[in-house]
């Protein structure tokens, strides 16, 4: 995964690879915005640079064996955590091991998805998904060992908010005094939900909902024309996965609906 290929503000990657470039890498970290923004992305494409002790502000060389592991999402120094609920394939205790293959699959297909998009690609989109203490135990089990490969341990943790009082008490003092070379990426899209304790123990970074030319760029960069991308860009208010949506719907349609909400208005 390389910087330059994701859509969200750059000057954030500026920020991130700058402070690993100086060994100045804050050992919790929380990555607050918009759905849409960009910042799953970010988190994979920063874990990477720092678990790989790349340089100079990008993941190469691309063909090294760390950087192709991150890739495929396979380090085995790079860890997850993420809403989850017993289902049909897990009976009970779910946590964010039983689910890892759908996990890979999700970053690769929807790497800008949302939480139902997640829960309908599980089957429990009729269910409440929630980061438990099962989680937080499997967490801190570990992040106590040693790395793998003898470098930075991350642990990224999505949708943050989804964390309940009992795992977030049990994180606490892991946050805040991690085993030497521990990172947490802990990602939200409600920093009010996040207990103030956690956040307390964070150095925040704050997304914004993307611009529309930045989104009409990729759109066009994607095989739209520049009007079909125009239209979308303005309709998904900054958000790139509600963008994506709309680009894979039928274009024309798309227009025709704008033309007739105009229409509309007009004749009102």
């Amino acid at each position: 995964m390389l910087f330059k290929d994701i859509i969200t503000d750059s000057r954030i990657h500026q920020h991130l690879t700058s402070s690993a470039d100086k060994g100045r890498i804050a050992h919790a970290q929380l990555f607050v915005g918009p759905e849409g923004s960009g910042k799953l992305m970010t988190a994979l494409t920063y874990a990477q640079y720092v678990l790989c002790g790349n340089k100079n502000g990008e993941n190469y060389p691309v063909e090294s064996a760390c950087n192709l592991k991150c890739q495929a999402i396979t380090h085995p120094d790079m860890h997850f955590a993420f809403p989850v609920s017993n289902s049909d394939k897990v009976k009970s205790h779910a946590i964010s091991d039983n689910y890892i293959s759908e996990w890979r699959n999700f970053l690769k297909e929807q790497p800008y998805g949302n939480l139902f998009d997640w829960y309908q690609s599980i089957g429990i989109e009729k269910k409440q998904g929630q980061i438990g203490v099962d989680e937080a135990h499997n967490i801190v089990k570990k992040l106590t060992l040693k790395s793998y490969e003898g470098g930075y341990k991350v642990m990224i943790i999505w949708m943050a908010e989804a964390l309940n009082t009992s795992a977030s008490n049990k994180l606490l003092k892991l946050i805040e005094e991690p085993p030497e070379k521990t990172l947490f990426i802990l990602i939200t899209e409600n920093l009010d939900q996040i207990l103030q304790t956690i956040k307390s123990r964070c150095q925040i970074v704050q997304f914004s909902k993307l611009t529309q030319e930045k989104i009409k760029n990729s759109l066009v960069q994607n095989g739209l024309n520049d009007k079909e991308a125009t239209i979308i860009a303005h309709e998904s208010d900054g958000n790139y996965n509600k963008a994506l949506d709309l680009m894979n719907q039928d274009s024309e349609d798309l227009i025709f609906e704008k033309w007739f909400v105009e229409w509309v208005r007009t004749a009102f």
